[in-house]
């Protein structure tokens, strides 16, 4: 049995406009793969970080300086002619108008108008993880009262909430189910998904878009659930490759800062949250303590976005500007569909 090559590290960039859309650009004539479309990048160059590779390697490709890069997902692939690891890190601001200076093609798309050629094998997972908003809101009818949640959840769908955990432990399947399809019709109405807890009964996970396991419930899955959408929490980055090899869409790590929710768990902090999603092979919300204005440091740590409990029912929270213009922006962006 031959050993297996050791992995080439990839800086790959995904250029994101302030409408969503992103960029792709066409392999050159000449390199493997020639003509099939990938986010662009390239080589880690020895005494390199993988920021200062993809700086370097945008500029070199398509005329442009970025901004803060923002670490996302790592994976590797094998390909015949090579075995990468590919760094994938998020950009929302660059200088520059791109220019093809390897006389490649390239346009900002969405996943659902996509070039007309073929797509690298790597490029497809990350289009899945594109469609994930920022915001990942968990329910809170328990505390709130069923009536003032609802009216909550219908302004904070308004304001653009897109992704939705319903988790109310305390109530029997019986009480669940009808406020369940109170939050589906609105979420629906509104383009939004529900993904119910796994704390529930599996007869209402077959009601909404899909399931969030828990991590107990995680660590018991033998393979991924039948569902379009599948979420997982986990406390450890053992817990967090264990569902990226289940094959889930994303996970939810935590708790980050103190959280009356996770009184028996010592807070992560922003440091401990960046280790633990090092390298992480699919998307991760930071959870615990999570406010709108925590939104960057979470990204700046390596986080897709945040999850939140207490402060998703909170309309002031996301009318405040930030560094990439409104929060209440950056979550209406692509929803689940």
């Amino acid at each position: 049995m031959s050993e297996k090559r050791a992995p080439v590290d990839v800086a790959a960039g995904v250029l994101i406009r302030a409408d969503g859309r992103f960029l792709l650009a066409s392999r050159p004539e000449g390199k493997p793969y020639a003509s099939y479309w990938e986010f662009p990048g390239g080589k880690v160059e020895a005494g390199e970080s993988v920021a200062g590779a993809l700086a370097r390697e945008l500029n070199e490709e398509l005329a442009i300086d970025i901004g803060t890069p923002y670490p996302w997902v790592v994976r590797l692939f094998d390909y015949p002619h090579a075995r990468v690891r590919l760094h994938f890190c998020r950009v929302f601001r660059w200088s520059g108008h791109p220019q093809a200076r390897e006389h490649q093609q390239f346009g900002f798309f969405s996943p659902h108008a996509l070039p007309g050629g073929p797509l690298l094998p790597a490029t497809i997972p990350v289009l899945r993880w594109l469609q994930l908003p920022a915001l990942y809101a968990i329910s809170a009818a328990t505390p709130l009262g069923s009536h003032l949640f609802l009216q909550r959840l219908e302004s904070a769908l308004e304001s653009g909430l897109r992704l939705l955990q319903f988790r109310e432990p305390s109530l029997h399947i019986d009480e669940a189910r009808p406020l369940l399809q109170q939050v589906l019709d609105r979420a629906r109405a509104a383009g939004a998904s529900v993904l119910v807890s796994s704390r529930h009964d599996s007869a209402l996970w077959r009601l909404a878009d899909g399931v969030h396991l828990t991590a107990d419930d995680l660590a018991k899955a033998e393979k991924r659930p039948d569902f379009e959408w599948v979420g997982a929490s986990a406390h450890s980055s053992a817990e967090i490759e264990r569902a990226a090899a289940l094959g889930v869409d994303f996970v939810v790590a935590g708790p980050v800062l103190p959280t009356s929710t996770h009184l028996q768990r010592r807070p992560l902090g922003w440091i401990g949250f960046a280790d633990m999603v090092a390298d992480t092979a699919v998307p991760a919300y930071a959870l615990g303590g999570m406010q709108a204005s925590d939104l960057q440091s979470a990204m700046r740590h390596g986080a897709h976005g945040i999850a939140a409990l207490s402060a998703a029912w909170k309309a002031d929270q996301w009318v405040r500007p930030d560094g990439f213009g409104s929060v209440s922006a950056m979550l209406s962006g692509p929803a689940i569909e």
